[in-house]
C-alpha cells in the first residue's frame, strides 16, 4: 500500500538535494567557472560527502532497494536528506513516488538557490545561476510526468526575469519561484513587472515564495540579549531558531500585501499563486487586515477605492498557502476559508515530518469532507490547473 493509501493527493512541496556539481553540469559553457559554488554550511550533507556521492553516482542500488523495502510509510518515516531515496537521482525518485502515491508533486532545489537569489552578484552571473539552476529541475523531472520542476527566477532586473521566464516557460516548468523580497530596489508591483505578471497569467503557471528565498534569521541585535547563543532545531547555528521562526511570515506577508495593494491580482485575474513552507498561520489575519486597511484607505488613495475585489477575495481565488504540519488546519479554515490551504510533505526534508498525512489529518477530523478533499487534492487542482 502506498502511503497515500489511496486518497487523490497532490503534494505541493518536495525536494531534491543538488549535488555539487548540480550547476556547473547545467551552466553556459562561458558561466561554469564563474558560478559560486553552493553553500553546504546549513545542509546535513557537507560538501566532502557532496562529492563522494558525485563521484559514486549516488547511492549503491543496494541501498536504494533497502530504502525501497521500508513501503511508503517506512519511506517517509526513514532517511531523510541526502540519505532519503530519490533525493538526488531522478530514476529513484520515481520509485520514491511509486510508493508514496502522491498523484503530483512540485519538486523544489534546496541548496543552489543560495547562488541563484543572492542579490549581491552581478545580473549577468545571477541569471546564469538561473538558467544553470532551472537546465538541472527540468532535466530532473524530465522522465516522470508527476514530477513538476519549479524553476527559480530573480527579480532583480525586470528584462532579464522575463528572459529567464520566456525560457522556463518553453521548457515546461511546473511552477516560477520568485524571492520573496523586493525586487531590486522595486515593489513586486511595480509596472516594470507587469510583463512578468502578464506571462506568467497568460501561460497559466504559477509563481510560488517558498522558504529560503529571502533570509529568515532574525537581525543580530535581536540576538544579542545576554545569553548564549541557542542551537538552531536540528542542532546547529545557521537555520531556524525560536526567534527567527517567530518572525518567518513578515517577508512573504509584506511581499503579498504588496502584491494585493499594488493591483496585481486585479490587473492579472488569471495569475495563480502559492506560498509554500512558510506556514498558513498568518493567512486569516492577512486577509482580514487587507480588507480592513482598503476600506479604510481606500478613502484617501485612489488606487485602493478602484479595486473592484476585497482583498480576501482575490487571494481565496488566486493564491494558496501551505501550514506546517504542526499547525492546526481545521483552525485556519474556520478563520478564514477552505479554499486557501494546500498539503504539503516536504520530502526528503526533515522538517516535514515523519508522518504529515497522519499530522494534518489529526487537524482534520472535524472538517467536512468537502474542506478536506480541497485540502488534499482540489485546491492545488484549481490553483495549478495550467500545469496538470
Amino acid at each position: 500500500m502506498t502511503y497515500a493509501a489511496g486518497r487523490r493527493l497532490f503534494d505541493a512541496d518536495s525536494h531534491i538535494m543538488e549535488l555539487p556539481d548540480f550547476l556547473a553540469k547545467h551552466a553556459d559553457p562561458g558561466m561554469r567557472d564563474r558560478l559560486p559554488p553552493i553553500d553546504y554550511s546549513r545542509s546535513s550533507m557537507d560538501e566532502g560527502e557532496g562529492w563522494r556521492l558525485a563521484e559514486a553516482g549516488g547511492h549503491t542500488r543496494a541501498y536504494a532497494d533497502e530504502l525501497e523495502a521500508l513501503g511508503g510509510l517506512g519511506l517517509i518515516r526513514g532517511p531523510k536528506e541526502e540519505k532519503a531515496l530519490g533525493a538526488f537521482d531522478a530514476a529513484d525518485r520515481t520509485r520514491a513516488l511509486d510508493l508514496l502515491g502522491f498523484e503530483k508533486q512540485l519538486v523544489f532545489s534546496t541548496l543552489s538557490g543560495t547562488v541563484v537569489f543572492d542579490r549581491r552578484l552581478d545580473p549577468e552571473i545571477q541569471y546564469g545561476a538561473a538558467r544553470a539552476h532551472n537546465r538541472g529541475m527540468a532535466a530532473f523531472c524530465a522522465d516522470d510526468a508527476r514530477l513538476l520542476a519549479v524553476a527559480s527566477v530573480p527579480l532583480q532586473d525586470p528584462a532579464l526575469a522575463l528572459q529567464e521566464l520566456e525560457r522556463v516557460i518553453a521548457e515546461g516548468a511546473g511552477a516560477v519561484w520568485v524571492p520573496h523580497g523586493d525586487a531590486g530596489g522595486r515593489s513586486p508591483g511595480h509596472p516594470n513587472f507587469d510583463p512578468f505578471w502578464a506571462l506568467l497569467a497568460e501561460s497559466k503557471i504559477p509563481f510560488v515564495i517558498h522558504v529560503g528565498g529571502f533570509p529568515i534569521q532574525m537581525p543580530k541585535p535581536w540576538m544579542n540579549n545576554g545569553q548564549p547563543r541557542p542551537t538552531d532545531w536540528m542542532g546547529g547555528g545557521e537555520n531556524v531558531r525560536g526567534k527567527d521562526f517567530s518572525i518567518m511570515h513578515h517577508a512573504p506577508e509584506r511581499f503579498v500585501s504588496a502584491l494585493v495593494l499594488d493591483g496585481v491580482f486585479e490587473r492579472f485575474p488569471r495569475l495563480r499563486g502559492a506560498s509554500i513552507e512558510l506556514g498558513g498561520g498568518w493567512a486569516p489575519n492577512l486577509l482580514e487586515r487587507l480588507d480592513s486597511l482598503v476600506e479604510i484607505f481606500g478613502r484617501t488613495e485612489p488606487a485602493l477605492r478602484a479595486m473592484q475585489r476585497k482583498p480576501s477575495q482575490q487571494l481565496t481565488e488566486q493564491f494558496g498557502f501551505t501550514p506546517f504540519p504542526t499547525e492546526d488546519v481545521e483552525q485556519l479554515i474556520a478563520r478564514s476559508n477552505a479554499d486557501l490551504y494546500l498539503f504539503s510533505s516536504d520530502y526528503p526534508h526533515a522538517e516535514g515530518g515523519r508522518n504529515p498525512i497522519g499530522r494534518f489529518e489529526a487537524s482534520l477530523s472535524a472538517c467536512d469532507p468537502t474542506a478536506c478533499n480541497a485540502f488534499w487534492s482540489g485546491n492545488f487542482e484549481r490553483l495549478f490547473a495550467g500545469v496538470l
